[in-house]
């Protein structure tokens, strides 16, 4: 018997401004779609096993939503839009800014397939032909049509079986009244208010086991020590500051209030961690057990790195991806992502008919693990749970029903999660000599360090908290605990994901304005000055993607 945990990592980073206003939509946006989607799959097959991992700033971004919908003071601009009453009345930009923000997403699975959103494409892009369009030649239904549609379109596809309304709506097409918008509007608000209760709730009958990330998504070994950049990437380009400051406890710091915030959502801690970005070290793990994590996970290629290291890369990987493994000394275990099965479903399957995609992948897992000896090997997949949907026809709804069907009754695969196969075969841990420091995206730390904006982008972290710490004790308590919330937001590691000219440029700008936003509010906060390096832009970005959408792992593109 074959043991298999699937595990869907949710995340979003914190997106909200000095004044509570959020600068990108994607939280609600995914929570509607994709969370949604997730609870709904579990809940129509109830012999299926997971674990689902809530980042804290998510969680609390959407108890912020939940809010907004409860006072009608709404502080997303593009949900504000959806019953705006006078769209036509919108200033110039602010019109420009809505239509630009209607189109970003895939347009093969998310505007194509809907003559209604297709016209209002096509309409865009003619006037765009000559030069730049020009918003004002655009009208206030069309306006209404478009922030519809696109709110229409990231509706999840459980919704959609459930509200047949949402479907009339669709086939309607256009000429959207403000009423109709209204009551789109009001289940928004339902689906994100009931989210976390589905989630409880499956967590409450065992067939979820719910986990957190250290709070604010940071690269954990990177705030300990930049040297472990380089420990699977030797002479790796390092910022100019020498370390984080009080790096150690900044992790700490975010591990307790992991588990304060998952315990407040969710009635208890939770007993495992999904590292940001899998990314892990010696030093993490040791703080790990310190604080009583139970288990942990990473990436395929920190394996890899740590079995070369210790000299034991010469017999199968499998037999190691297939055990959990512990440090010498230490109590918390780590788990092994298995990369090829786990981007199979993260990448290839997009494409594929959800049959041949379901028949491949029971099949494809067997035949990896067919030569390990060892009783009850565990195969551990673990990917994000809201960006691949957007590339899945009908938003991989066929392809997960499926999938859990097939793997809830499968007769040689046992779906199970981290802890109960830790209860299940404690002696069933090996112990792995060393650990090299990387993260599940290569198996090293280049996605956040080494490029010339990225480390520019730490050394403006690094000051920041210098300062912090210069000025944190003359406070008052209110002030101190603010200041500790938003220097947890700048020490995400998003901002430093999408510095670089590689990465497309309008989500570069964005998250480059975000970032040093987020610095310069921490700045006012200590009574501080703000530095003038903060006006300049980290990165000037690269490409663009057509439709305004990049697939990636954490946050949207």
């Amino acid at each position: 018997m074959i043991h298999l945990v699937l595990c869907w990592h949710f995340h979003q980073p914190d997106y909200r401004t000095e004044d509570g206003h959020y600068f990108l939509p994607w939280t609600y946006l995914h929570a509607v779609k994709d969370y949604a989607d997730m609870a709904g799959h579990l809940e129509a097959q109830p012999d299926m096993r997971a674990v689902v991992n809530f980042v804290p700033t998510l969680l609390e971004q959407l108890d912020d939503y939940v809010e907004q919908f409860r006072t009608g003071e709404i502080r997303d601009p593009l949900l504000a839009a959806l019953v705006e009453p006078a769209l036509d009345q919108l200033p110039r930009e602010r019109r420009r800014a809505l239509i630009e923000s209607c189109f970003k997403l895939n347009f093969p699975t998310m505007v194509d397939p809907f003559p209604g959103y297709s016209r209002l494409s096509r309409l865009w892009q003619a006037a765009g032909e000559n030069g730049e369009a020009e918003p004002d030649y655009f009208s206030g239904q069309y306006l209404a049509d478009l922030v519809t549609w696109y709110h229409l379109a990231w509706t999840g596809e459980t919704l959609r079986r459930e509200h047949a309304w949402l479907v009339a709506m669709m086939e309607k097409g256009g000429g959207f009244e403000l009423a109709e918008r209204q009551e789109l509007y009001r289940l928004i608000g339902q689906v994100i208010a009931d989210l976390i209760p589905r989630y409880g709730a499956l967590a409450e009958r065992g067939q979820i086991e719910l986990s957190s990330t250290p709070h604010s998504h940071p690269i954990a070994p990177l705030l300990i020590d930049f040297q472990s950049a380089r420990e699977a990437r030797p002479g790796l380009p390092l910022p100019a500051a020498k370390r984080y400051p009080d790096g150690p406890a900044r992790v700490q710091a975010h591990v307790d209030a992991a588990l304060a915030v998952h315990a407040e959502h969710f009635g208890k801690p939770p007993v495992g961690l999904w590292p940001a970005e899998g990314s892990l070290s010696a030093a993490t793990l040791e703080l790990f057990s310190r604080a009583g994590v139970r288990w942990a996970a990473s990436g395929e290629g920190v394996l890899r790195h740590s079995l070369h290291q210790a000299g034991l890369d010469g017999g199968r990987p499998c037999a190691w991806l297939s055990r959990p493994c512990r440090l010498p000394g230490q109590q918390t275990v780590t788990f092994f992502r298995d990369d090829q099965l786990s981007d199979l479903i993260g990448f290839e399957y997009k494409g594929w008919f959800a049959q041949d995609a379901v028949r491949h992948f029971p099949r494809t897992l067997e035949d990896r693990y067919r030569q390990v000896t060892h009783a009850d090997p565990v195969v551990t997949v673990i990917l994000d749970g809201e960006n691949a949907w957007e590339y899945y026809p009908y938003n991989g709804w066929y392809f997960l029903n499926e999938l859990y069907q097939a793997l809830a009754t499968h007769p040689t695969l046992r779906v199970t999660t981290f802890s109960e196969y830790l209860d299940l075969f404690p002696d069933n841990v090996a112990e792995l000599p060393v650990l090299t420091a990387g993260s599940w995206v290569y198996g090293d730390f280049t996605t956040w360090m080494g490029d010339q904006a990225k480390n520019r982008a730490w050394d403006l972290l690094c000051a920041a908290k210098s300062a912090y710490d210069q000025r944190l004790a003359e406070l008052p308590a209110e002030r101190r605990r603010e200041a500790e919330q938003q220097l947890r937001s700048c020490e995400s590691s998003d901002w430093f994901w999408w510095f670089g000219d590689y990465n497309p440029r309008d989500s570069v700008e964005s998250f480059d304005n975000l970032y040093r936003a987020k610095l310069k509010r921490l700045y006012r906060l200590l009574g501080l000055p703000v530095p003038a390096t903060l006006t300049l832009p980290l990165s000037g970005g690269g490409g663009h993607m057509e439709g305004g959408g990049v697939m990636r792992r954490g946050g949207h593109g």
